[in-house]
């Protein structure tokens, strides 16, 4: 998950606290006003029953000891600051010992719309909520589990299921589409463009599939998988995963579907 980016990471002193800028709680403030109304209208009961049990700030950026106050009575989880972007086995040993690594700092407002790199705000806002939930914890925990135990020319394989769930997954609520992935629930953009665009192609939830489905972070996604019911997720925690990442490489990869998609 190593890229270059420009923005630079914030260090927490030796309490554990990370300073921002006035400007930098503005940016969140400002987030999280867009964001909220988007969520209440297009984001899974799962998220929104999370986000109202973890009482986060809309004033200010939440600091990463606040969030694991309210997680570890729930779930056992934890978050810990981590630069921008860190490698696949960090992320997955993190992920394995139940510690969510959040990116540190704050978007500019030049790109307040679509980052292509997690912020705070993704992190916080967008995956934290769904980690109050004690089966998206674990199925969170078990893709971690099994990337520690994988080949690191496995990592691709096994990143997407992550991505194409935990980061870019849709369910349906009555007979609706509902984002439940933190890369929708945080996106000013990409949100709506999940649930109402008739540009995506939306594919039945499906281990193998998503497997060998490739994806690009730098564009709105021309696929989603749409989990019918969040309990299909829970269950696919269970799976012989090590099994679904060689039965997808014997299969290889599908074509991607990268044109013509929006950016921005």
């Amino acid at each position: 998950m190593a890229k270059r980016t420009h923005y630079v990471a914030k260090a927490p002193d030796h309490e554990g606290i990370i300073y921002y800028t006035e400007e930098e709680h503005a940016v969140w403030r400002d987030l999280y006003a867009q964001q909220i109304s988007s969520a209440e209208q297009y984001s899974a009961s799962a998220y929104l029953a999370g986000l109202d049990m973890l009482s986060m700030s809309d004033k200010h950026i939440p600091q990463c000891h606040e969030i694991t106050a309210s997680l570890m009575p729930l779930t056992g989880w934890s978050v810990s600051p981590v630069p921008a972007l860190i490698g696949f086995g960090r992320f997955f040993k993190m992920l394995s010992e139940k510690t969510f690594p959040a990116a540190s700092f704050i978007r500019s407002r030049a790109d307040f719309d679509y980052i292509e790199e997690p912020d705070i705000f993704h992190e916080i806002f967008g995956h934290t909520p769904l980690l109050t939930n004690p089966g998206f914890a674990h199925f969170t925990a078990r893709i971690g589990e099994i990337g520690s135990r994988v080949e690191p020319a496995d990592y691709s394989w096994l990143i997407r299921l992550y991505w194409f769930t935990i980061e870019f997954g849709l369910t349906m609520q009555a007979g609706k589409y509902k984002a439940l992935g933190s890369g929708l629930t945080s996106s000013p953009t990409e949100l709506i463009y999940s649930v109402e665009s008739a540009v995506p192609e939306r594919r039945v939830f499906n281990v193998i599939d998503i497997l060998r489905t490739p994806y690009r972070i730098d564009i709105h996604q021309p696929v989603y998988y749409v989990i019918e019911n969040i309990d299909d997720l829970f269950q696919a925690a269970d799976r012989d995963l090590l099994a679904d990442i060689r039965q997808a490489q014997s299969l290889g990869l599908f074509e991607p579907s990268y044109q013509c998609q929006l950016t921005g």
